[in-house]
């Protein structure tokens, strides 16, 4: 293993910590508001939000606008990396933007902030992928990237779930159903909606929202891509049942 490789597996295993945490009582507080939250919202942007949640998900999973052929050259992790950061920073970059304006409407250019804005951050992925090597023309790999969306914009309860999909994926494809239809977006999508709507909220008020816009999209986005470069990681490297493990035992007996 080089020492850049060494570098991200310590990296990895602090990743691994955080994405395994224990539910804590603030967690369930947050979920209180969340729900709270909810029933304040317009039914108007209830429907919009599912609308755009549903169709996008099902365009990830059946359409081909989002795929990105893979890079099959010979790389190292490093210069595979030194291009995931920039993708990151460039999708970063226009969703940041993006919010900003949308943000700066109120209301009706709010609404048009989630369609745009799940696109961008749908399409990253998808780079991402390639940039690894992927071959996101298998519908397995496009519900790799729909976890590892649910990783980024997820309670810890699901977080901690997805997780154990996610780093033991060669085994847990393998039982995935042939029927791609039998996803489950309806979690999918509630998830994601608790996750965001304080701050989507924010967002639709006129002034206020184009500030509230940039600094979401561009925080969130920016999590995203780091949780799908540790989620390809842990593949590539192949260390979540080995080095990984000792990393991780190594990093919970300092933190004691």
């Amino acid at each position: 293993m080089s020492k850049y490789e060494e570098k991200i597996a310590r990296e990895l295993a602090e990743w691994q910590v955080t994405m395994q945490r224990t539910p804590s009582v603030s967690n369930a507080a947050i979920r209180k508001v969340q729900t709270k939250i909810n029933s304040l919202l317009p039914n108007r942007l209830h429907k919009v939000i599912t609308k755009v949640i549903k169709e996008l998900t099902r365009a990830v999973l059946f359409g081909a606008d989002f795929t990105t052929k893979p890079v099959t050259e010979v790389r190292s992790m490093m210069d595979i990396e030194d291009q995931v950061r920039d993708k990151i920073n460039k999708y970063t970059s226009t969703a940041t933007a993006e919010g900003a304006i949308t943000g700066f409407g109120g209301f009706v250019s709010g609404l048009a902030d989630f369609p745009l804005w799940l696109s961008i951050k749908m399409k990253m992925l998808f780079d991402i992928a390639a940039s690894y090597g992927v071959d996101t023309k298998d519908y397995k790999e496009r519900l790799f990237i729909l976890y590892v969306f649910q990783l980024a914009f997820s309670s810890q309860k699901r977080r901690n779930e997805i997780y154990l999909i996610v780093s033991n994926w060669e085994v847990q494809k393998d039982k995935l159903p042939k029927d791609i239809n039998a996803f489950d977006w309806q979690s999918f999508q509630q998830e994601y909606r608790d996750h965001l709507d304080l701050a989507k909220l924010l967002q639709l008020i006129p002034g206020v929202g184009a500030v509230v816009g940039a600094y979401v999209n561009h925080k969130l986005t920016n999590r995203l891509g780091k949780t799908a470069m540790n989620a390809y990681r842990m593949r590539r490297l192949n260390i979540e049942n080995g080095n990984s493990e000792k990393s991780k035992k190594s990093l919970l007996k300092h933190r004691k």
